[in-house]
């Protein structure tokens, strides 16, 4: 029509300088193409993965020095490993802890401290012992100790090297063993007066199982008054199955219920290879471990009290064992 030329729009343009745009043309076959197969989580850049893996290679190229070990600047990181054992921590603790006989790994004190006689005689018995001293700010004490009252003062305990229920058997020689074994024990200051009487009364070690019990903590080497260091400790998987194999190798299992048949003060088995199981107050053993027993005994308690806690239990049952072994 004509005067339409002149309308916008009505003439269409020329072809764009890429050419053609009806269909792909084959341009997106370069997209299409394979790109081979997935990387590795730890070989893609960004991924949790791949940190951890590069974290964990820069720790083993630096030598994996311990978190709560002095720096090369001579402090401590304010962290501690999973495996480095446990932290006494306040003035009174330390210098008992020490004063008992505790194994310990260093002696951290507070930059500045305001010295009494408590940390004059706990730098005194490190420096007499070889244990090392570290000075630190007290704001890395703060972070080691999760901001507890520390006092200037935090001493590192190692963990404690467990022995094989095996090695009890071993230390007794040509003696007859005897092995004390605790069932749900959970306190550590029952564990560490059960070592103190079994060491008096001439036991060839303890056995606790690894879960649902207490370990040797810091307060049960206190408690023990030196004898942890004198008699060793065992832990097992599964305390049922260690006691068939004490049988197995020849030791009877004596279970302290207070309703056993027998009084400990009358078991004819005291001077055989024996095994005494010592349950929690109020509990006892497990039904597993008293069936797995070869005999039960109990204390003659005449008066109101109904229990006793397993750390009396174990140092009565054992003077008994001691009295009818002797004779």
């Amino acid at each position: 029509m004509a005067g339409n030329s002149k309308r916008q729009g009505a003439v269409r343009k020329g072809a764009s300088k890429k050419g053609a745009t009806v269909g792909s043309g084959g341009q997106a076959r370069r997209a299409l193409a394979p790109k081979g197969p997935t990387p590795k989580a730890t070989e893609r850049t960004g991924h949790p993965a791949a940190r951890r893996a590069a974290a964990a290679a820069k720790r083993e190229a630096a030598g994996r020095r311990p978190a709560t070990g002095p720096s090369r600047t001579g402090k401590p990181s304010g962290k501690a490993p999973k495996d480095s054992g446990e932290l006494v921590i306040g003035r009174n603790s330390v210098l008992e802890a020490l004063e008992a006989g505790i194994p310990a790994s260093a002696l951290f004190v507070a930059e500045r401290i305001d010295s009494d006689d408590r940390v004059r005689e706990a730098l005194k018995y490190c420096a007499q012992h070889g244990i090392p001293l570290l000075e630190a700010p007290r704001a890395e004490l703060d972070k080691m100790t999760q901001r507890a009252l520390h006092q200037g003062l935090v001493l590192q305990v190692p963990p404690y090297e467990y022995a094989h229920a095996d090695d009890l058997l071993a230390r007794a020689g040509r003696q007859a063993p005897l092995v004390v074994a605790l069932d749900g024990v959970t306190d550590p200051r029952n564990l560490g007066a059960v070592l103190r009487s079994a060491e008096a009364f001439g036991a060839h070690g303890v056995l606790i199982p690894e879960r649902r019990a207490a370990g040797m903590t810091a307060g049960a080497w206190k408690t023990a008054a030196g004898a942890a260091a004198r008699l060793p400790v065992a832990r097992c998987t599964n305390l049922t199955r260690a006691l068939v194999a004490y049988q197995k190798a020849g030791l009877m299992v004596a279970a302290l219920d207070g309703e056993g048949d027998v009084a400990i003060g009358d078991l004819e088995l005291a001077p055989e290879p024996l095994v005494l199981v010592v349950g929690a107050e109020g509990k006892g053993v497990s039904r597993l471990v008293s069936e797995a027993a070869d005999v039960r005994v109990r204390i003659p308690m005449p008066g109101a009290t109904e229990s006793l806690n397993a750390g009396v239990a174990a140092g009565i049952a054992l003077y008994e064992i001691a009295r009818r072994r002797s004779s």
